[in-house]
């Protein structure tokens, strides 16, 4: 397995609040955007190492949401590559605010033929 990790970063702004994904009433960094970083991160941690024409996609995710995060925060989501199993890539996400721990969990993905993929649209 090759070594893989990533970190993405957010500057939270109103467009990332509960309130504007409509997943709650508080004006607080919104659990799916949190996910979405999280899942950006194991995305980009193995995007430079797949062969061309190869992409990765989303499969299952599950994390926990532990603090809340004020618009103007900065969070970091990081993603390691945790288990490699043909096409199927197992990551350990988490995401934090500065030091705080604010969410973690697992994040599955599989590598495809970006133009097959596509291809099973039509």
């Amino acid at each position: 397995m090759i070594p893989s990790l990533h970190t993405s970063t957010l500057l939270v702004t109103q467009a990332d609040t509960a309130i504007a994904l409509g997943s709650g009433d508080l004006a607080v960094l919104a659990t799916p955007r949190m996910m979405a970083l999280m899942e950006n991160a194991a995305m980009l941690a193995v995007a430079d190492k797949l062969a061309e024409g190869q992409t990765t996609v989303g499969g299952e995710i599950s994390a926990k949401h532990l603090a809340p995060t004020p618009v103007g925060a900065t969070v970091t989501a990081t993603a390691v590559l945790a288990a490699a199993e043909g096409k199927k890539l197992t990551f350990a996400i988490s995401a934090h605010q500065g030091e705080k721990l604010i969410g973690e969990g697992t994040h599955t993905r599989f590598i495809v033929d970006a133009n097959k993929f596509m291809n099973k649209l039509n």
